[in-house]
């Protein structure tokens, strides 16, 4: 069976497209992997990668020039059964039916909210590109075969549309790193998106007036927002790393006091409801790491209920800073936090897990081929 995933917008390396749900697939399936960029065709981890030659240089090239090369390209591969990762190409759903191809639609965000965040819509306009959006996807996604999304209420409200929708969501795929622990420190670790939603503003207003403490900041720092942040009095307790390794990375997890992701509340995670299909939290844990995170419901959920960490107000200085303040001083329990996190990773939050999914939905639609 040919299996062929396709992407206008992501990276060829995606974490969730190429190394969980390809590379998983490639044990079954002869897997293929279309791509919107200008770079050689490539096969990587059994992957046949193949690139449209074409790279969008804005939204509108995506959205209104991608069509063409895309489907050019996708129906040269010839697959039975094409998985899509990006809005847009819903676009492509009728031209793939009408040779009777089986289609899967992954939804990595609750793509209505989302456009009523985007500030690169006129405010005036959000709600009605919003609306417009969701009656397109109600009526394309049900002459799909499968629909797929992250996190509870994104697959909620997609399996109204269509029955047949499965929660696959980003847990980690568990490193074969061995966690030497060798804390240099008070040291507090972020690994991710240096943007507003993360709110380091707020992270480094509390750690302003604590002793003793160093704030590791690893990510993509090119930005107007790390400008801001960099003028908030406690900045000089911030050490920016940059984007670096996955592997890298956990060196710096190893010599960290304590993960944070303070996420904001905002629409496109339900607000005060959260997301599960972020990796953040659940790669601190595997590290062994106490985690301080933003108290949305399903984080709670997860983090109090199994004792590896403390949540809190995203927005509330006083109460970021009480709970670095207690990992810190009581190193017992933050040491006990960790070990509990890594548990419960290990046996419940990882890839393996959702990857068995996976497995049972290619075999059902294989099953109607």
């Amino acid at each position: 069976m040919k299996v062929c995933h396709v992407t206008s917008a992501h990276n060829r390396y995606d974490g969730r497209i190429f190394q969980k749900e390809c590379c998983s697939l490639t044990k079954k399936y002869d897997v293929y992997l279309l791509v919107n960029d200008k770079n050689n065709d490539e096969l990587k981890n059994n992957v046949h990668i193949i690139s449209t030659k074409f790279k969008p240089k804005n939204r509108f090239e995506r959205f209104f020039k991608s069509k063409n090369s895309i489907i050019k390209k996708a129906l040269e591969i010839d697959a039975d059964i094409y998985h899509l990762h990006d809005p847009d190409l819903l676009n492509m759903v009728e031209d793939l039916k009408k040779q009777n191809k089986k289609i899967v639609f992954d939804s990595h965000e609750d793509y209505p909210q989302l456009i009523k965040e985007k500030e690169w819509i006129p405010k005036i306009f959000r709600n009605l590109v919003s609306k417009y959006y969701e009656n397109r996807e109600r009526k394309i996604l049900k002459k799909v075969d499968a629909v797929v999304s992250v996190t509870p209420h994104i697959v909620d409200r997609l399996k109204k549309i269509n029955y047949n929708t499965y929660m696959i969501t980003n847990y980690p795929i568990l490193s074969t790193e061995k966690i030497v622990k060798c804390d240099d420190g008070h040291t507090i670790c972020f690994a991710g998106g240096i943007s507003s939603q993360w709110l380091h503003h707020n992270i480094i207003k509390a750690i302003n007036e604590i002793n003793n403490i160093k704030y590791i900041l690893i990510g993509d720092n090119e930005n107007s927002y790390f400008e801001t942040i960099k003028t908030i009095k406690g900045f000089d307790k911030v050490e920016v790393i940059g984007k670096i390794p996955k592997e890298e990375v956990l060196k710096f997890y190893n010599k960290s006091t304590l993960g944070i992701a303070l996420n904001d509340y905002v629409a496109n995670v339900n607000y005060k409801i959260g997301t599960i299909g972020n990796t953040k939290i659940f790669e601190y844990m595997e590290a062994g790491l106490p985690v301080v995170a933003t108290d949305f419901e399903l984080w709670k959920e997860i983090i109090e209920k199994n004792d590896c960490g403390i949540c809190v107000n995203p927005n509330d200085i006083e109460q970021i800073k009480q709970a670095i303040l207690y990992i810190i001083n009581h190193p017992k329990e933050a040491k006990q936090m960790g070990i509990n996190g890594n548990r419960i990773v290990v046996e419940q939050y990882n890839w393996l897990t959702q990857e068995e999914i996976l497995y049972d939905m290619y075999y059902k639609l294989i099953g109607r081929i």
